[in-house]
């Protein structure tokens, strides 16, 4: 069903709209005479010059000539919808984000996966996560390899630490350097 709706034609989207669109105080008469005039002179032309006065004309109330409007757009086919819904986004954003239609196209469909959001569940942690596994990673590594038996390594090791005040924190230091200097007397 919501691939259904998710993909329906604009006519069909509009014919959904349409209760909604001519309703009391959605569109007022300055909007709708610019939708009509766009669509009068985009190429290729959606309306002629007589439809075009005939649904701006003022002795008509703004709801018959909406409704009009609509019900000939939907009689013309897809394209002509297509570019009514471009000219409503152009020239009333807000009410073309409100449409029930674009309600249910942005209304994710629980059975579906989507891509964009897992892609980034794995890296939701950010830069400072990375750096303390990193960190860990790191100081794992560098006491595994002072632990080996060869004091060749725990002199080169005691060497490292003993320069590296800005790396690692000095507590940290002093603690590495009491135990390599445990070991190397063992």
């Amino acid at each position: 069903m919501m691939l259904y709706r998710r993909y329906q034609s604009y006519c069909h989207r509009l014919q959904h709209d349409m209760y909604f669109l001519t309703s009391t105080s959605r569109l007022n008469e300055q909007v709708v005479d610019k939708i009509i005039l766009q669509l009068n002179r985009v190429y290729p032309q959606i309306l002629t010059n007589e439809e075009a006065e005939k649904f701006r004309n003022p002795k008509a109330s703004l709801h018959t000539r909406l409704s009009d409007l609509l019900k000939h757009l939907q009689k013309k086919g897809d394209r002509h919808c297509q570019e009514f819904y471009r000219a409503l986004q152009i020239n009333a954003e807000q009410l073309f984000n409100d449409l029930p239609s674009r309600k249910i196209l942005k209304t994710p469909d629980p059975t579906e996966i989507d891509t964009d959001k897992e892609q980034y569940m794995l890296n939701d942690r950010g830069p400072v996560f990375f750096l303390a596994c990193f960190s860990v990673a790191a100081g794992l590594a560098l006491f595994w390899y002072c632990c080996n038996s060869d004091t060749k390594v725990v002199a080169r090791a005691r060497r490292i630490l003993g320069f590296s005040p800005i790396i690692i924190g000095r507590h940290v230091r002093n603690i590495c350097m009491l135990y390599l200097e445990d070991i190397s007397r063992e």
